[in-house]
């Protein structure tokens, strides 16, 4: 999304996630002709605030001898679908910042904004190009921005959630078939549709009971498994309408531990193949036998996924 690349002294990203749990590294490399590698994973408790152990690890992991990435919490910007304005590409974003106008709660004259074309094919005949636009009120991102600053731990880029889920999606997907993947964590629910490794399109909502899950609290899981289907099966029509040439060849599900029993009924609920996230045979995980582990690979599939930044920073 904001990227400052500079010299970049080691190969491929560190994406350095603050979570509930600490704080999250994930280094991990492109490699030509090999699967992209997981060289390191490691979670680090906070036990003053985040500049403290950012300062901490900026020692001890020599951060400041990677590119890195971070990520912005799913309430400090917009993601939004709109149509391309038709401008020359270097207006375009000051056309689609004004036409943010009226749909966000933040000033769009001083917001940062970003594009992502929605990828050509994917749309029916006499449809309009579309854009995916990702903003953020400066002060949003001068916020998150701020710790790293202060332990001088130096950010190349700062990214969203839904790029980093885009990044793991474009490794899983079927050749010239697109991918739905299902991702349940402590933020709520987000479907992403990709298609030849780019973000086509993306439903994303909070739910009370995935957050009472996700915090060891167990409410009526066939209730929970209920709205997860018709969520799944709303996304996939509506999917379907949209982007009707693109032939989706499953769905992809990274859940915690507590949503295993949940699989056979959303699979109950679509058409297409649901499968649960397998990461093992599109990234070399030899470096972090852990992530062996399905429960690791959720946990760890943002982090991973923003270090799955390529090399031009895309």
């Amino acid at each position: 999304m904001l990227s400052f690349l500079g010299n970049q002294r080691q190969p491929g990203w560190m994406a350095i996630l603050p979570r509930a749990d600490g704080v999250t590294l994930a280094h991990v490399v492109r490699r030509r002709g090999a699967l992209p590698c997981v060289q390191r994973l490691e979670t680090f408790a906070i036990e003053r605030d985040l500049a403290d152990a950012l300062t901490r690890l900026g020692a001890s992991a020599r951060l400041s001898a990677h590119a890195c990435t971070t990520l912005l919490p799913s309430d400090a910007y917009a993601f939004t679908p709109l149509d391309d304005p038709g401008v020359p590409r270097e207006e375009r974003r000051e056309a689609l910042r004004w036409a943010l106008k009226d749909m966000v709660s933040f000033p769009v004259d001083t917001a940062c904004i970003d594009v992502l074309d929605v990828p050509a094919g994917s749309l029916g005949p006499g449809r309009a190009a579309g854009v995916l636009v990702v903003s953020a009120a400066e002060a949003a991102v001068r916020q998150h921005a701020a710790p790293f600053e202060a332990a001088r731990v130096p950010l190349a880029a700062i990214d969203v959630p839904e790029l980093a889920q885009r990044n793991v999606a474009a490794l899983l997907e079927d050749e010239n078939r697109g991918l739905v993947l299902l991702r349940v964590d402590e933020d709520g629910v987000m479907l992403t549709l990709t298609w030849r490794g780019e973000l086509v399109a993306v439903r994303r909502r909070d739910d009370q009971d995935v957050r009472a899950i996700n915090a060891g609290q167990l409410p009526d899981l066939g209730l929970v498994a209920e709205r997860l289907s018709l969520e799944l099966q709303r996304s996939l029509d509506n999917f379907d309408r949209q982007y009707s040439h693109v032939a989706v060849s499953r769905v992809v599900v990274a859940a915690p531990e507590a949503y295993k029993t949940l699989l056979p009924e959303l699979a109950a609920s679509s058409y297409l193949p649901v499968e649960p996230l397998d990461l093992s045979a599109v990234l070399d995980l030899s470096a972090v036998p852990a992530l062996r582990e399905p429960a690791a690979q959720v946990h760890a599939l943002l982090a991973i996924g923003a270090a799955l930044r390529d090399e031009a920073g895309a």
